[in-house]
C-alpha cells in the first residue's frame, strides 16, 4: 500500500489527528511530565524574606491584620450561613424549620448553643 501512496504522489500529514501520541515522543528525555511542585522549604529559599518587612504577611509570617470584612453569621443549630437571629433566644438560625425546631427547644439546650458560641446570656 506505501508504494501506492508514493506513486500517486498524494502528500500525507506527519502526524495523524486520529492517532495516540506516545509519551516518549510527547516528553523527550530530560523534559518534566506535568507541573512541578515546590515544597514550603524550596520557595522560602528561592524568595528573599530577609528583604521583607516583618509587618508584612509571607510564608515565615502567618500574623495578619484583621480582616477588613465583617465575620460571616452561622446558625447555631445546622452550622449553614445564618440570616436571621431569634429575639427570644438569641440563636441564630437559617430558615424557618430550624426557627420551629428553636422554638421548642428547653432553656437548658438554648444556654448550651450559646455557651458553644461565647454568647452566653441568662435568659428569663
Amino acid at each position: 500500500m506505501e508504494a501506492e501512496v508514493i506513486e500517486s504522489n498524494i502528500l500525507l500529514p506527519q502526524h495523524l489527528n486520529f492517532k495516540r501520541v506516545q509519551v516518549s515522543e510527547k516528553y523527550p528525555k530530560g523534559q518534566a511530565r506535568g507541573r512541578h511542585w515546590k515544597h514550603l522549604k524550596q520557595i522560602l529559599q528561592a524568595e528573599n524574606y530577609q528583604a521583607c518587612s516583618p509587618d508584612e504577611p509571607t510564608y515565615v509570617n502567618i500574623e495578619t491584620p484583621p480582616s477588613k470584612y465583617p465575620s460571616k453569621k452561622f446558625c447555631d443549630i445546622t452550622g449553614c450561613e445564618a440570616r436571621y437571629i431569634d429575639p427570644r433566644t438569641n440563636l441564630r438560625y437559617a430558615n424557618t424549620d430550624v426557627f420551629k425546631h428553636i422554638r421548642i427547644l428547653p432553656n437548658e439546650y438554648v444556654q448550651r448553643y450559646l455557651t458553644l458560641r461565647n454568647a452566653a446570656v441568662v435568659l428569663k
